[in-house]
């Protein structure tokens, strides 16, 4: 056996120290990988000191203060994998928390009393018997850590640490049978302690994985009834691997020749067995019924209950239905679900399915069924109302229900009092008795689920809205633009037969008239979908005011144009910018007599181009302008429709630059625009 312990301690050195060459180069820096190298470094050590002891005499004390230090790095390693083992307001070293100290200081102190040699390994019954109890301990604690780190981690996060955590956790099960053997029968088993280099070196290919596969890791630790629950699974698995054991043993010792071999089996099996017992979700589920029920007065910690709840509908991205089913079924471990929702048409229509086909039957809100939904409020048990119906007032279910084999609950989902939709829940993994405290969850969760289910139909519903509003009040301006131009065309029309001959005047109704065609044509390309948004570029305002005034040319009274500053330029879109000035110029004209005065001016005031509109007119008095002139639809014009002054407002606003008015009741009125001036003509 000295042979066969020295090659297999003499293999984990080697496993472990190719595993520490490849951390010192991939986690170098890193405060995590820094305690992963520790660990690693220490177990060559501890691998290569049992190796030497199968050869020498090497001190006893000398080897179980290195498995001490190797067990505490693991143990420390894992700690820092969980996450949160410092405390802001601690006033401790490194601010540790206290129970996290405390349990450094064990190991500190029971290291120091070994490397003293107050103990020693020699698992005799005098002396050894406290030893294995210690280490019996580090194996539990390294096992809670592990069971710990894996549990806590989201789904997305174990693909990285399984490996590492199924490794270090073979170690310390391993460790646990070793020493639980030597306690049970007061001796160490020289093929138990032989072996155990070789599968240590075992797990140092499962850590390299997730060194490849690593990311940021993090946790905290569980409390409340996940404590209660993983601690639960942690001693049964401790006592099944006790059980186990024992049977190996006793399997070995009355096997004769094939002992060895029927051993070594019956471990692999039980072993299979445990982790697809601890893997199994039905086991899971019952674990947790069985606690609830055995330990704590109410089935649910509602607190953590109604967080996951929360947090599995208010995740990002789409799939609310999906989410809303997943929320409410994981409240009583159902395995899948799906979803209708009340809609104006008169259906409850079928919208999705989780982990199980999604339905196609929709049903009416008027049939007896929703309507016993929607006035009781109450979750319907399929198989009770299979049983006796009368619990149900003997209510129709739909036929298409009895289809879904696995069918059990049906969920209202209530909103303001009335039904919004219900959900149909699958059988539970572990069998749930349905209590008045069960039931009251599920309408409670129904109410909070439909609440987030109307405010996504009522987004989608306001999404659309906005479409329509945005073409109708794009439609809208369009319309005052055409009405300015059926003004022209008007006056146009009414000067036709008095100048007719004048040829002057064709010309000016030719320009006219396809300047007219240009402008239609531009507004139905707006209309369309097809449309290219519109990019600003720089625009010379004496060219733009030109063009406006002349377009008015043939209205009396005449716009006058004066340029005190030419060649000043700013960033706009000309088509909306000249409809900006040449409806401010109708607006003048509209509102001055004949024999008045319209005067347009363009000047510089340091960085800003200003533009005033001013006329003669009858004026406004302070309250219009404060209370009427530039909310939409108010206009004093018999056929006015109020957005011209509006549309003015807000797109000089888009320019960055400001729309004033000043007037006066009979004396007339001033509209200026001031525009910044484009930076690189300036």
């Amino acid at each position: 056996m000295i042979n066969i312990a020295f090659i297999s301690y003499g293999a984990a050195a080697v496993a472990f120290f190719l595993l520490l060459t490849a951390l010192l180069t991939v986690w170098r820096g890193r405060v995590r990988g820094s305690a992963l190298t520790l660990a690693s470094f220490l177990s060559c050590l501890w691998s290569a000191a049992m190796m030497y002891q199968g050869t020498q005499s090497a001190p006893t004390h000398f080897i179980d203060a290195l498995e001490t230090l190797r067990n505490g790095a693991w143990s420390v390693f894992l700690l820092i994998l969980l996450g949160h083992f410092r405390d802001p307001g601690s006033r401790l070293p490194m601010r540790l928390k206290p129970s996290v100290l405390a349990g450094l200081a064990v190991y500190a102190v029971w290291l120091v009393a070994t490397l003293f040699g107050r103990f020693e390994v020699n698992l005799l019954p005098s002396a050894g018997l406290p030893v294995a109890l210690v280490h019996l301990c580090m194996a539990l604690v390294g096992l809670l850590l592990v069971e710990q780190v894996y549990r806590n981690k989201p789904v997305q996060e174990r693909w990285a640490i399984k490996y590492v955590c199924l490794g270090v956790g073979a170690m310390f099960a391993y460790d646990f049978y070793l020493y639980s053997d030597a306690i049970l029968f007061r001796s160490v088993d020289e093929q138990i302690w032989a072996a155990r280099g070789v599968i240590n070196g075992l797990i140092t290919p499962l850590v390299a994985i997730s060194v490849s596969r690593s990311a940021t890791w993090s946790s905290s630790i569980a409390v409340s009834r996940r404590v209660v629950f993983h601690t639960a699974a942690l001693f049964g698995t401790a006592i099944y691997l006790l059980a186990m054991g024992s049977a190996g043993y006793y399997l070995r010792l009355f096997g004769g020749t094939w002992g060895t071999l029927m051993e070594v089996a019956f471990l692999f099996a039980a072993a299979i067995l445990l982790v697809g017992i601890l893997f199994s979700g039905t086991f899971r589920a019952w674990l947790k019924v069985f606690i609830s029920k055995h330990f704590y007065s109410y089935n649910y910690d509602y607190r953590e209950e109604w967080l996951r709840f929360t947090r599995t509908l208010s995740a990002q991205g789409p799939g609310l239905p999906e989410r809303t089913i997943q929320a409410v079924a994981e409240l009583v471990e159902s395995t899948g679900g799906a979803l209708w929702i009340a809609r104006e048409s008169g259906l409850c229509e079928p919208v999705a399915g989780w982990h199980m086909a999604p339905p196609t039957e929709p049903v009416a809100l008027d049939t007896p069924f929703c309507q016993y939904l929607n006035g009781k409020q109450w979750v319907i048990d399929l198989r009770e109302y299979a049983e006796n119906p009368a619990l149900y007032d003997g209510v129709a279910i739909p036929a298409w229900l009895s289809r879904y084999e696995r069918g059990w609950l049906v969920v209202p989902l209530i909103l303001q009092g009335k039904l919004f939709g219900f959900v149909l829940l699958q059988e539970p993994r572990s069998e749930i008795k349905l209590n008045w405290e069960v039931i009251d969850l599920l309408k409670v969760a129904g109410t909070q689920a439909s609440s987030y289910l109307a405010q996504q139909e009522v987004g989608n519903a306001l999404t659309v809205a906005r479409q329509f509003e945005s073409f109708n009040r794009m439609s809208t301006f369009i319309v005052h633009d055409l009405k300015n131009l059926v003004s022209q065309l008007s006056l146009l029309m009414t000067n036709a037969e008095k100048h007719r001959h004048n040829p002057e005047f064709q010309r000016d109704m030719i320009e006219t008239v396809e300047y007219s065609v240009q402008k239609m044509t531009l507004l139905l390309h707006k209309l369309s979908r097809s449309a290219t948004p519109e990019l600003p570029a720089p625009l010379a305002l004496d060219a733009l005011l030109a063009q406006a005034v002349a377009l008015k040319s043939g209205f009396e009274p005449r716009p006058a144009l004066k340029v005190r500053d030419a060649a000043l330029h700013v960033l706009a879109d000309h088509e909306r910018l000249e409809r900006v000035v040449g409806h401010l110029i109708q607006n003048a004209i509209e509102a001055t007599g004949r024999d008045g005065q319209v005067d347009v001016s363009l000047r510089r005031e340091e960085q800003r181009a200003v533009i005033a509109i001013s006329d003669n007119g009858k004026g406004m008095s302070e309250d219009f302008i404060r209370e009427r002139l530039f909310k939409p639809f108010e206009s004093t014009k018999s056929a006015g429709m109020g957005i011209g002054v509006f549309e003015s407002r807000e797109y000089v606003c888009e320019l960055g630059g400001q729309l004033e008015v000043s007037s006066q009741p009979g004396r007339g009125t001033t509209f200026t625009i001031m525009l910044p001036i484009y930076k690189r003509a300036a």
